[in-house]
């Protein structure tokens, strides 16, 4: 799929490519290897995606979108909770059913989020910021997931300043870790 355009167009092609992950481990049988790599294709992609969100989408919905405050903590309490099952799954194989049970819990709760999102919050930020504006943040997103990391990391910071400046080094790490392993990709 291609990216580009702007803040909202770039998070709901995120949006679509996560779904599809989703659509491939529900499509194999329980306890498919490939489950765990579809798994941790969507753990990567949803981490970059929620940093980037972190760093630049809910600051602006704070200073742009009436009662923005609320609506970006009650983002980032189901990024958090959404890190935790990601967390939760790197250690978990495809053939355990702890691995069912988690990977279930974190495809409900992300597609909760994302018709949160694409049903409430985008609508208010398109109204309330200029097209200029949000064609910025769209750039900012997408080099935000760039530099962001890969693999979960709960306890750190998901506010400004501090997660913009700790998230490209823990993701320069993660790519690097995820090189070295072969995380996320299929062996066949």
């Amino acid at each position: 799929m291609g990216h580009g355009g702007n803040v909202i167009d770039e998070l709901m092609t995120d949006h679509r490519e996560v779904e599809e992950i989703f659509g491939r481990i529900e499509a194999l049988p329980t306890g498919h290897k490939d489950r765990k790599v579809y798994a941790d294709q969507a753990t990567m992609e949803l981490i970059r995606h929620s940093v980037a969100e972190e760093e630049y989408l809910y600051p602006a919905v704070r200073e742009h979108v009436a009662g923005g405050d609320a609506i970006a903590d009650k983002e980032i309490e189901d990024h958090s909770e959404a890190e935790q099952l990601m967390k939760d799954l790197e250690s978990c194989e495809a053939d355990q059913g702890e691995f069912d049970r988690l990977i279930g819990k974190l495809m409900t709760e992300v597609r909760s989020h994302i018709a949160d999102e694409e049903q409430n919050l985008f609508p208010k930020l398109r109204a309330a910021c200029p097209p200029e504006a949000l064609d910025k943040l769209g750039d900012k997103i997408r080099q935000a997931k760039k530099m962001a990391p890969t693999r979960p990391h709960p306890s750190a910071p998901d506010t400004p300043p501090a997660n913009k400046l700790l998230a490209p080094g823990a993701g320069m790490v993660d790519r690097m870790r995820d090189a070295l392993s072969g995380r996320g990709k299929l062996d066949h």
